[in-house]
């Protein structure tokens, strides 16, 4: 695969309204990036560009601060979801995604997530499965259970649970990807010699799942 080839960053709502960065690749295969609670569009590109070499990616900031850092929804707490919001923020990023296919010519990504965006896109697949080719979710957390789920017919879905986590102990990392593959989804479960943070595993296990997506 050839390798990046340009850079456009926009920001603001003539953008789509969530701040982001993309990067033009040739390979098929395009990644939607949404990293941790504190991060930014350009927190997960490097892992992008090792886990799918060639592709497009498509980093995203969250538009919600928490003591001024960035997230994708508001919570009450650790855990504690507010789910009303999440609902807007998930409306909020499908419009962003289907204005990056207009503008970017990006068609149903891949979406890639860390803990705070593994947590708006395991709802968006539940909800909205048609914006998506599949999810990678690194340390989700299922910290409720959605009502009214679409059928997600073998949506191919990674999680990636840490060993050591413990904000998502293994004893409920299982959660999400039971939540996913009792709604249909093609889940596949990894565990990270890692905590709540992100490990070389993490690299290791995405670009080895992704290989079925290689062009």
């Amino acid at each position: 695969m050839v390798g990046v080839s340009t850079i456009s960053k926009e920001t603001g709502t003539a953008a789509g309204g969530l701040q982001h960065c993309f990067i033009s690749g040739s390979a098929d295969c395009g990644l939607l990036l949404l990293g941790r609670t504190g991060g930014n569009e350009m927190d997960l590109l490097d892992l992008g560009r090792h886990i799918a070499p060639g592709a497009s990616l498509l980093g995203v900031r969250g538009n919600v601060l928490e003591n001024g850092r960035p997230r994708f929804f508001r919570r009450v707490g650790t855990g504690n979801f507010d789910i009303e919001d999440l609902k807007l923020r998930v409306d909020e990023l499908c419009t962003f995604i289907a204005w990056a296919h207009a503008a970017y010519g990006m068609s149903k990504p891949i979406g890639v997530g860390f803990s705070n965006g593994a947590n708006i896109l395991w709802p968006l697949l539940l909800w909205r499965p048609d914006v998506l080719g599949g999810a990678i979710l690194m340390r989700p957390m299922r910290a409720f259970i959605p009502q009214n789920v679409a059928a997600l017919n073998g949506l191919p879905v990674l999680v990636i649970a840490g060993r050591s986590d413990t904000v998502v102990p293994p004893e409920r990392a299982r959660e999400t990807p039971d939540l996913l593959s009792t709604a249909g989804a093609d889940v596949t479960l990894q565990w990270a010699d890692a905590g709540h943070d992100f490990s070389m595993d993490d690299d290791r296990i995405a670009a080895h799942w992704l290989t079925r997506f290689a062009s």
